[in-house]
């Protein structure tokens, strides 16, 4: 039987604070984004900053699309790669609070054939530590360069990483990895008895009213003019490919900026979780292998007090985090991926605006 959301999925969208941010302030943020961009030689750019009692500031920078001048617009829909990692842990735990599975069971309760899957649980899946393999091997890749428009089911990339050797011992280290979550998207999916994107949609898309964000696998389905994604190339940057297919449960929503705003207060508040379960979410230790969070928890990670999660791949990077403190709110989203030095354009603005909100006292 299909478990009944719980009440807590009864939430109200969030406003965007009225007013805008002063004048001084939206000319330093702005200056720093497009000095981030020529820094990093990011082509496009979205951007928002949203301070309750203050206001709200929002851009649209540079191009979307490098070959045809399409120029970034608000409405555009972004790629939030591994912030999509924050909505599949946030079902999860809707689950936990509805009785329907617990943190402690073992991820081979719900799926045969992952190594030390009677060992690994639940939460060392959501924490990163369960040190079971990547589905990001030679049999994948192999798979992947024969057809870059090939669509993969979530069956088809957990299947790249069932029976692989371990990393290492569940719980002995933090080691960030999709197939973490891909898993832990399997397990909704079996609960629930159904597809991951009705689940999805259901119980935090339509709730929340986020009607420019959408768990997607066909790149066709995706609403254009949309950015074009890129990396640096040996003559230039060069565009990637749009497959989101290849990401799953880890990776494959796309938003709007101001559907981010929504996301990033929703996350760090804990809105659709019961309080209990939020303050257990946000346990955590630094990642020995990952992107740049102070801390990594349950499916979000905190940089400087601020909780959130970042994204990065295919051309984009994405970084959304909430500060509970003050109300603030963060949205970046850049076509730019695997700039050298392994430096995420995206997280980079975000700290930058930090930094430029904490000297102007706004904070």
């Amino acid at each position: 039987m299909e478990p009944e959301p719980s009440a807590s999925s009864a939430v109200v969208r969030p406003d965007a604070p009225t007013g805008e941010l002063s004048e001084q302030l939206q000319s330093q943020l702005q200056t720093s984004l497009e000095e981030t961009m020529t820094e990093f030689g990011v082509p496009g750019a979205a951007m928002g900053v949203w301070i309750p009692d203050e206001g709200s500031w929002t851009t649209a920078s540079g191009l979307a699309d490098i070959e045809t001048g399409e120029p970034v617009d608000l409405d555009m829909m972004w790629p939030m790669r591994s912030v999509t990692k924050s909505y599949t842990v946030t079902l999860l735990l809707q689950l936990v609070d509805e009785g329907e599975v617990s943190l402690d069971d073992t991820i081979g309760q719900y799926v045969d054939g992952v190594t030390d899957g009677d060992v690994i649980t639940l939460r060392q899946l959501a924490e990163m530590s369960s040190g079971n393999a990547d589905y990001t091997n030679d049999d994948f890749l192999a798979a992947f360069t024969e057809d870059p428009d090939a669509i993969f089911t979530l069956d088809q990339l957990n299947g790249f990483m069932l029976g692989k050797p371990a990393q290492f011992d569940p719980g002995t280290e933090k080691v960030y990895t999709n197939a973490n979550t891909n898993l832990l998207g399997a397990v909704i999916e079996e609960v629930t008895g159904q597809e991951f994107a009705d689940v999805i949609d259901e119980r935090i898309l339509q709730p929340l009213g986020q009607t420019g964000t959408r768990y997607i696998v066909d790149a066709a389905t995706w609403t254009e003019p949309h950015p074009v994604g890129y990396a640096p190339g040996e003559g230039g940057l060069a565009p990637q490919p749009s497959n989101l297919s290849i990401f799953g449960p880890a990776g494959s929503m796309i938003t709007t900026l101001d559907d981010a705003r929504v996301w990033g207060q929703t996350l760090a508040t804990g809105a659709l979780l019961e309080p209990a379960t939020q303050t257990e979410r946000q346990e955590g230790a630094p990642l020995d292998a990952g992107p740049p969070y102070d801390i990594y928890a349950l499916g979000m990670g905190e940089t400087d007090g601020w909780w959130g999660h970042n994204g990065e791949g295919l051309g984009f990077t994405a970084a959304v985090f909430h500060d509970p403190e003050s109300g603030a709110t963060v949205a970046v989203f850049m076509n730019e991926s695997n700039v050298p030095d392994d430096v995420h354009p995206a997280d980079q603005m975000f700290r930058r605006a930090v930094e430029i909100l904490t000297t102007g006292a706004v904070l």
